[in-house]
């Protein structure tokens, strides 16, 4: 098993004391050493905001991207190199808002990404306004009116979307996370966790004293089993029902754990390889390009000679 400080820079962590993004930062270098994956094999593409900063603690290789934009980037890469392990980290407003489309076209696609969502129900690096998952008619203290739109429910669109791996889990509880981490990385195809944590700066309403009193983990039900166990479409509709369900609870009680995880659909990499059957062998970040010295492996001459039957000859018109 590899080290747990090989996955952790030098760069000074500023994120604020008691942030709930310490615990999820831990438990990724913690599931990646536990799953003995090289750092050079990993990436790791960030969005904006106070978890976009992720990649800048993690020793993998790291993308600090735009806003909204973290999940075509990552896309764009696992399509290159197939046999990179690619996460995505970003906030709830980051990934459920602005980049809310290419959240659910990851869904749809089924490609092996995983995305775990830095959930504190606020813009926590813009001074605290109202993000996409906190509820209608809530204020936090930086807010001088009541949130005015309703709640985002992660778990629900992920589900809805095509995710075959889907969990919901709290940033203390660092043992879990890092074990959901580890499962959702090991899981073929799109995965996501949305990943509870308080902000003690400006979220006064999910502190860790609400979460404490409310949260329970679903495996400590005896019959609940998020995973389908083999491509039957009567056994994945009602493992997809029963996690629908649980997905409504929110209040009194809030579960966490795996919520469905269907290992029999086939990720977008197997698609690709349907169309092209040499993708895997040829995948673009194989494709040498370059001699040694810089220059194009095929020169004008050799493209002209390849390509020599498209070649449309125009002559100019001179007045």
């Amino acid at each position: 098993m590899a080290s747990e400080a090989a996955y952790k820079t030098n760069v000074w962590v500023d994120w604020c004391p008691a942030c709930g993004n310490f615990g999820i930062l831990t438990a990724m270098q913690r599931a990646l050493a536990e799953l003995n994956i090289p750092p050079d094999k990993v990436v790791d593409v960030s969005g904006i905001g106070c978890s976009g900063k992720t990649s800048h603690f993690l020793n993998v290789n790291g993308v600090h991207n735009l806003h909204g934009r973290s999940i075509p980037y990552a896309e764009g890469i696992k399509l290159a190199n197939p046999e990179l392990t690619v996460l995505v980290n970003g906030g709830d407003g980051d990934l459920l808002g602005i980049g809310m489309a290419h959240f659910v076209a990851l869904g749809r696609r089924n490609l092996d990404i995983k995305v775990i969502i830095h959930d504190n129900q606020v813009y926590g690096l813009t001074k605290g306004q109202a993000s996409p998952t906190l509820r209608a008619g809530q204020r936090v203290k930086s807010m001088p009116l009541p949130n005015m739109q309703d709640w985002v429910n992660p778990i629900s669109v992920a589900l809805a979307s095509g995710y075959t791996f889907v969990a919901r889990a709290y940033a203390l509880w660092i043992d879990d996370l890092k074990e959901i981490l580890k499962a959702a990385i090991k899981h073929r195809g799109a995965a996501v966790i949305d990943v509870l944590q308080p902000c003690p700066t400006w979220n006064n309403i999910y502190t860790p004293d609400f979460y404490k009193q409310r949260l329970y983990k679903l495996d400590s039900e005896k019959d609940w089993d998020p995973y389908v166990k083999g491509p039957d479409p009567k056994e994945v509709a009602e493992k997809l029902s029963r996690a629908f369900a649980k997905a409504q609870e929110w209040g009194d009680r809030i579960p966490v754990g795996i919520f469905y995880a269907n290992p029999y659909v086939e990720s977008f990499v197997d698609n690709v390889s349907k169309v092209n059957p040499m993708y895997m062998q040829m995948s673009p970040a194989k494709n040498v390009i370059a001699k040694d010295d810089g220059t194009p492996i095929v020169d004008v001459p050799t493209m002209r000679a390849i390509f020599k039957d498209y070649i449309i000859n125009v002559r100019k018109k001179h007045n």
